[in-house]
């Protein structure tokens, strides 16, 4: 009863990725591994959803991201993934011998660094559409980062683009169901630092029109939950959230 298949995770986990998540539920228990496993489902099929109509895809913060070896995705889809230069030849280094079932372009370069301009450089075109996928990142960044992040993509992105992201709620991020996650993140170096319970604002203010899913309906809709979904207008409800925005035009 799998939500998706990835037949790259053995090669790109390997042993220390293997330990670093039996450390994780061992300190901080599964939930926020469950999340995990429903946000690649959620993210997969929205990503497969958008590129039937736009064939631009760029992945920020791509990390070990399989899909553009693992989805089927359209003829002529290009699939831009960009993270920082020593992960992006990792995951190279890691992948030797795979073909991806789309192009794929890898950007290397930090994004605190002048990301749109290295993407432009490598090919990408900011006139036609984009599918931009933000994927279990912003809980790092303060909230100027975030804002800054959004501000940059919106100026590189053309009419009928997509932006799909997900936000850890500001409820969650304080509650004390989340503070061994978060403890342990701290001692990794990795803190997290953001939260929001309005998060379809993130894209709203720059024009964008978002639609907000709590991601305990699919969660629950896949039997892969553990609490039931509580309808989104109910206030101070700890919670995470995956947002579709779409650029009008």
């Amino acid at each position: 009863d799998r939500l998706f298949t990835d037949p790259y995770a053995e090669q790109l986990a390997g042993e220390s990725g293997r330990r670093l998540l039996e450390e994780a539920v061992a300190a901080t228990g599964d939930k926020t591994t469950v999340q995990i496993v429903v946000r690649t489902r959620f993210w997969d099929e929205a990503l497969l959803r958008a590129a039937a109509t736009v064939d631009q895809v760029v992945i920020l913060a791509a990390g070990m991201d399989a899909r553009s070896y693992r989805l089927p995705w359209p003829a002529g889809t290009t699939v831009y993934e960009v993270d920082q230069p020593a992960v992006i030849a990792a995951k190279a280094e890691l992948l030797t011998g795979e073909q991806p079932r789309c192009r794929r372009v890898a950007v290397g370069i930090d994004l605190a660094e002048d990301w749109p301009d290295a993407l432009r450089s490598a090919g990408f075109d900011p006139k036609r559409p984009t599918v931009w996928l933000i994927e279990g990142l912003l809980q790092y960044l303060d909230e100027s980062a975030v804002h800054t992040l959004f501000e940059r993509v919106d100026a590189v992105s053309a009419p009928r683009s997509v932006l799909l992201y997900d936000v850890v709620g500001k409820t969650l991020l304080d509650s004390v169901m989340l503070a061994a996650v978060r403890e342990s993140m701290d001692r990794k170096g990795a803190p997290w630092l953001f939260g929001t319970d309005e998060p379809g604002d993130l894209s709203a203010r720059l024009g964008w029109s978002a639609v907000v899913t709590d991601v305990a309906e699919p969660g629950n809709r896949w039997h892969r939950w553990f609490a039931p979904a509580v309808p989104l207008d109910v206030p101070n409800v700890p919670r995470g959230y995956f947002v579709e925005a779409a650029k009008g035009g």
